[in-house]
């Protein structure tokens, strides 16, 4: 997606949904001036969005460089300094969430979930933490120990996202997931942490199938050879998990402000929504529908 495209795409989005912001915002807020600034909510938005899939790992240094200094100069020519735009971010926050929610895709009958950890600092560091100190939690995967937040996602067979969800690092991954399929229907592929018979049942009376593999101390569970071979194919997730964390960005320890760590995740992932190239089975329409139907 070019510049242009970006930011007509966002502008949209903005003038739909900044005035109903308004509109309900609470009365009793502290009074703001509302001041024009010298840039828009549309332009501080692409602004970020473009840093996600810039290939800088950081922001100060793809701002200073590409924004203030380099080839987007002229794109935005009205652009505040690189403090200022940090002070800004916050305000993005609210229309980033809701512009993520715009872009979810339906699962169209076959969906894989997965969670992957998000580290806000070093484990060395965990004790002296204090951005984060009252949202992230101490939480393990196989991987081994660290201190942060998961993030729950689930794809369907293009790749497009269906559902996101941030939970601290100690929660159950199995917790979001009633919220996060509501108004789902077809098969949802996950693995060995999301065996829980009470919500499979639960999620099978509206009509999604949670199919999951079994430990090594259960019993086989019967699954059609369609089912068995869709399961293998949960690297379709995983790859998509790969690609948050080295292409967007999703990952990173120098945030000096919540608001701004929460902000960056939830722009990586409408980054990776918004990219054309994404991992998927490759199916087609014929061979989706006999699948589905299996």
């Amino acid at each position: 997606m070019t510049l242009d495209e970006l930011y007509c795409f966002v502008d949209d989005f903005c003038k739909i949904v900044l005035p109903e912001l308004e509109r309900n915002r609470l009365s009793n807020e502290k009074p703001r001036r509302n001041r024009k600034g010298r840039l828009s909510t549309s332009e501080l938005m692409t602004i970020y969005l473009l840093f996600q899939s810039s290939g800088y790992r950081d922001f100060k240094h793809y701002y200073l460089q590409e924004i203030l200094g380099g080839k987007l100069k002229s794109a935005f020519p009205q652009a505040v300094s690189y403090t200022r735009f940090v002070s800004l971010i916050p305000r993005i926050f609210m229309p980033l969430v809701l512009f993520l929610q715009s872009l979810f895709a339906p699962l169209d009958g076959l969906g894989y979930i997965d969670s992957t950890p998000i580290a806000v600092c070093n484990n060395k560091r965990t004790g002296s933490h204090k951005v984060f100190k009252h949202f992230a939690k101490l939480g393990k995967t196989t991987k081994g120990w660290f201190f942060g937040f998961k993030v729950h996602l689930i794809c369907n067979a293009r790749g497009e996202l269906c559902a996101a969800h941030i939970t601290a690092g100690n929660g159950d991954d199995r917790q979001p997931v009633d919220k996060m399929t509501l108004n789902m229907q077809g098969k949802l592929f996950g693995d060995k942490g999301y065996i829980d018979q009470k919500l499979a049942d639960k999620l099978l009376q509206r009509g999604l199938q949670l199919i999951t593999g079994t430990r090594k101390n259960m019993k086989s569970k019967l699954l059609t050879l369609v089912d068995k071979l869709l399961l293998r194919k949960r690297s379709l997730i995983e790859s998509t998990n790969n690609q948050l964390k080295n292409v967007f960005h999703l990952e990173h320890t120098r945030h000096r402000n919540p608001f701004h760590g929460f902000a960056n995740m939830t722009a990586a992932i409408i980054a990776y929504a918004l990219h054309p190239n994404k991992p998927s089975l490759q199916l087609s329409q014929a061979e989706h529908e006999l699948l589905t139907a299996a």
